[in-house]
């Protein structure tokens, strides 16, 4: 078996809840946790899996929940997604991961990015890093929200997300509105119809779109982060601005790295995989555990 070759593998938490999840590494290895972001998958870590994988980490990028059939519950009951379920399913694939109360190196983009953040918040002591990308902070997001018109019109389309009808509007025509979002940020044709294999159907995109209803409007204030942190935010990213990407730094009470990748948009893992790869490694090797 090549371990630093990702696989598929099942990762069971509770007779209902059976995560789809790439990993690659040795099991007894230092622990990276990957978390996905909309409107992507676990598939958007693939450069990075292998990548750790052969600097001698086990690395696991789940499907989370609602994206995996095997833990979708019903996503007309917002509390079902609520970011603390989501929190608690990160925590949980760890232990069921053989991570025990081990302590762990996180990784998150976009809403994957929101529950790192939350966790960091939480349970800074498991944490040996945290590594995020394209979300930021979410005092900072606040912050912009209310200060900066730019970054809520870039935010607009989360308004949109929660009208009943959003998950036709997305998968209508063949998906195009999704295609066309991941086109235009650069997002290379082969990951597009990876995520689309996993997040193109009714019910998956149902229980994607319950993550924005679970939440609303508001994203609730954490305290300061004393986690060492890396945050890698692209200077293209139409979502993001750089008012709220800037403003990270006021929210973090640890080491601090900003990362900006020049012509870079909101889906980096996917446009600059070997630089986010570069970028990551390093962080983890300053904060081994």
């Amino acid at each position: 078996m090549i371990v630093n070759m990702p696989s598929l593998e099942k990762i069971s938490i509770s007779p209902t809840l059976t995560f789809d999840a790439l990993a690659a590494g040795q099991a007894n290895a230092p622990l990276v946790l990957l978390l996905h972001g909309f409107a992507e998958s676990m598939h958007c870590w693939r450069a990075q899996l292998a990548a750790l994988a052969k600097a001698g980490y086990r690395a696991i990028a789940p499907s989370q929940r609602g994206y995996s059939p095997g833990a979708r519950p019903d996503p007309g009951e917002p509390a079902n997604y609520h970011i603390d379920r989501l929190m608690d399913d990160a925590m949980a694939i760890v232990a069921a991961s053989g991570h025990g109360e081990r302590r762990f190196h996180l990784v998150g983009h976009d809403w994957g990015g929101s529950i790192a953040w939350a966790l960091a918040d939480r349970t800074p002591a498991r944490l040996a890093s945290l590594t995020v990308l394209s979300r930021p902070h979410p005092n900072a997001f606040n912050r912009a929200l209310l200060a900066d018109g730019d970054q809520a019109h870039r935010s607009r389309h989360h308004k949109a997300f929660l009208e009943p009808d959003a998950a036709d509007v997305v998968l209508a025509d063949d998906a195009k509105w999704l295609r066309e979002r991941l086109n235009a940020a650069g997002v290379p044709q082969e990951a597009i119809a990876q995520h689309l294999a996993v997040l193109g159907n009714k019910a998956a995109m149902e229980a994607a779109l319950a993550w924005y209803r679970a939440r609303g409007a508001i994203r609730s204030p954490l305290g300061p982060i004393r986690v060492p942190t890396l945050y890698i935010w692209g200077d293209a990213d139409d979502t993001v601005g750089r008012a709220a990407a800037e403003g990270t730094a006021d929210f973090v009470a640890a080491p601090y790295s900003f990362e900006v990748l020049a012509g870079v948009g909101h889906f980096a893992a996917d446009q600059a995989p070997d630089r986010v790869s570069e970028l990551l490694l390093q962080h983890l090797a300053a904060n081994s555990i």
